[in-house]
């Protein structure tokens, strides 16, 4: 009995910190994609430093984006830290995409909204209703939009922001598949459930926020 209470509790504070973490994020859900973070300047007036930095920030300070990677560590993966290096790949990828073909500006809503519905689909894959290769061309698509932050910007700040993303994401990811299978045993199947369900809610609000605002 007492160790059914320890695993309930345990549950119950897995899913407190991920409904509490997601609510937050929702709250500073301004288009935190559309800017490079702490202020810094657009394109072509970045310095390598900067371009370090916003690579590295992009990825942690936009909460659609720093959601869908999160949301990684409670779909259960067979072999979570394998997936590390496509998933970078691919996110890599879809910025240099950007590059070479960039965003108008008037589908920028429209993109934001489909990558935020990115965690819709995260959702639905964590609750076996789609496959979870999806999660590769997902992240390409979230790396097109966090390359356009860099159209026009010169070589070396370009070369510093795709190390920054390189370093970012690869640390979040790590971090995240190391701990999925502990994550997911600490919550529970219900709770892993209701996490994909609280996923799913805040994909739609983000969406409904890009095209809205």
């Amino acid at each position: 009995m007492d160790l059914n209470l320890s695993r309930f509790s345990g549950a119950s504070r897995g899913i407190g910190l991920i409904g509490g973490s997601a609510l937050l994020l929702l709250s500073l859900a301004a288009p935190a994609l559309a800017h490079h973070p702490f202020g810094m300047p657009e394109g072509s007036d970045l310095n390598a430093w900067q371009g370090l930095m916003s690579g590295i920030g992009h990825p942690l300070l936009g909460p659609d984006h720093l959601l869908f990677l999160l949301a990684i560590g409670f779909i259960g993966l067979r072999r979570p830290v394998a997936w590390v290096l496509p998933l970078l790949a691919m996110g890599l990828l879809g910025a240099s995409l950007s590059l070479a073909l960039p965003l108008a500006s008037n589908l920028q809503p429209m993109a934001e909204a489909l990558v935020a519905l990115s965690l819709a689909l995260e959702g639905l894959i964590a609750l076996g209703c789609l496959p979870s290769a999806l999660l590769l061309p997902v992240m390409g698509c979230h790396g097109y939009l966090l390359g356009g932050m860099v159209v026009g910007a010169e070589a070396t700040p370009l070369f510093a922001y795709f190390l920054g993303l390189f370093l970012g994401q690869g640390a979040l990811l790590l971090a995240v598949c190391l701990g999925s299978r502990r994550w997911i045993a600490a919550i529970g199947e219900n709770g892993r459930r209701l996490a994909a369900g609280i996923w799913i809610g805040i994909g739609a609000a983000f969406a409904w926020t890009a095209l809205v605002a």
